[in-house]
């Protein structure tokens, strides 16, 4: 067994706070940041910003309430990772490569099915609704392909920077297409144009910005690891590279050791985020704060907070090693519940709302962009990049999807202030396996094969 490295080595920094800061400026960190951007629009046009326009348009809330379906493609993409990893674009793989080629397909596939979008109409809330899917589909294409191009163009030392500037440019791509759409709309109708022309300029004019993501993608430069998979999978036909890429995924990341701890840990180490944040929303109103208060202090202060957290994690992980971010990044995000415990006592206090909403968000981005750093350094085989860290993003999801559907009885049965408590003790059984992995030596090996 190996042995763990000494603290005093752990919590060395690796790099000057100058040198950490300076990181954000690189030409790969700012194409991530830029991929992020091209990543964030496209989800609100098959999603808020539709049901908007539909909504406006007199659409029956049963239909509405079924457009939920839309989004399916994000949570199952998983499934044609493999196709992204082992197929080659005509033309485009051989002009500018693997990834590259897939990104520009993928953009050229969403801005054809948001200009489909725009001219379908909501009383055919059939053409509508495959319209969307299509979009819904590309846009899951482009970010299977964008997460394989940021891994393996990134190395370690910048995949948490990367990743800052990628949520952070997600986020204004996402505010782009929900606020700014929705303005556009309605500085189009005052113009003159009736509202059905409005909505679809509107939609046109955000298939037009895909065109950020293309420039992007044309400037970047291919990955070497994927340069080097190509030359591995020369000669080999279609099938045989899908099903080697499938099957590879799996098999080359159960034969690692400790391969099921690795997979358990995934699952847990937002575990503790993820409990608490079913419950925030209801907490919040339960509480006796009103709809202005929520929407205000928790989705304005709390998105700021967010973007700030997001660029710490990636502050932390550039200055210090993989397992002592992971440990600080846990830390913080299991014990921000606490301010959700003091908030249940003080009650009604908006300066206490905010502070504690502040302390969640920053600690959660936090502990995300250094997890997603994780993430990435365990997708290790170009052949099959894609494939794997669609798989583990699936698997991280498992927390927030399936284990914390029982927090409203926890929440019941032991009243606000307990239930935060609680929150944070079930950050345990992730510290256990943090320390269990890193006597085995996992992030050492980590290391060393980046």
């Amino acid at each position: 067994m190996a042995e763990p490295a000494p603290v005093e080595d752990i919590l060395t920094p690796r790099v000057s706070w100058r040198d950490a800061a300076e990181v954000y400026l690189r030409k790969r960190v700012l194409v991530v940041l830029f991929l992020g951007f091209a990543s964030g629009l496209p989800l609100a046009l098959s999603g808020s910003t539709l049901l908007i326009w539909m909504t406006e348009t007199g659409v029956n809330l049963k239909t509405i309430g079924l457009f939920a379906l839309v989004g399916t493609p994000y949570t199952l993409k998983f499934f044609w990772a493999p196709l992204v990893d082992a197929l080659h674009i005509p033309f485009l793989t051989r002009a500018l490569g693997r990834r590259r080629g897939w990104l520009i397909f993928s953009q050229l596939l969403l801005i054809v099915a948001i200009v489909l979008l725009a001219f379908s109409h909501p009383a055919n809330p059939f053409g509508v609704a495959l319209a969307a899917l299509f979009v819904a589909t590309a846009s899951a294409t482009q970010d299977i392909v964008i997460d394989a191009f940021r891994v393996e163009s990134l190395p370690e030392s910048e995949q948490a920077a990367g990743m800052a500037s990628y949520v952070a440019a997600y986020r204004i791509g996402m505010l782009l297409s929900t606020a700014g759409a929705l303005f556009l709309v309605s500085g189009l109708e005052a113009t003159g144009l009736i509202r059905a022309q409005a909505w679809m300029w509107g939609y046109i004019v955000m298939a037009a910005l895909v065109v950020i993501g293309m420039i992007t993608s044309l400037i970047a430069t291919e990955p070497e690891q994927s340069q080097q998979a190509d030359e591995a999978e020369a000669g080999k036909t279609v099938l045989a590279r899908v099903t080697q890429t499938a099957v590879g995924a799996f098999s080359e990341f159960l034969a690692r050791k400790d391969a099921w701890a690795i997979l358990a840990f995934v699952v847990l180490f937002k575990f503790t985020d993820a409990f608490s944040g079913t419950m925030t929303a209801p907490f919040v109103i339960d509480l006796g704060f009103t709809r202005n208060d929520y929407a205000a202090i928790v989705k304005g202060l709390g998105l700021g907070a967010t973007l700030l957290g997001g660029f710490a994690g990636g502050f932390l992980a550039s200055r210090y090693s993989l397992i002592a971010s992971l440990w600080i990044g846990g830390l913080l995000q299991a014990v921000a519940n606490l301010s959700f415990s003091w908030l249940a006592l003080v009650g009604i206090n908006h300066y206490a709302l905010a502070l504690a909403i502040t302390a969640e968000n920053f600690t959660s981005a936090v502990g995300t962009v250094i997890f997603v750093a994780y993430l990435s350094a365990l997708c290790k085989s170009p052949l099959h990049t894609a494939t794997q860290y669609a798989l583990l993003t699936a698997l991280a999801a498992i927390g927030r999807t399936y284990l914390s559907s029982g927090a409203g009885y926890v929440a019941s049965a032991t009243g606000w202030a307990w239930f935060f408590v609680i929150c944070m003790v079930v950050a345990i059984p992730s510290f256990i396996l943090l320390v269990w992995l890193q006597r085995r030596g996992h992030f050492t090996d980590l290391t060393k094969n980046r």
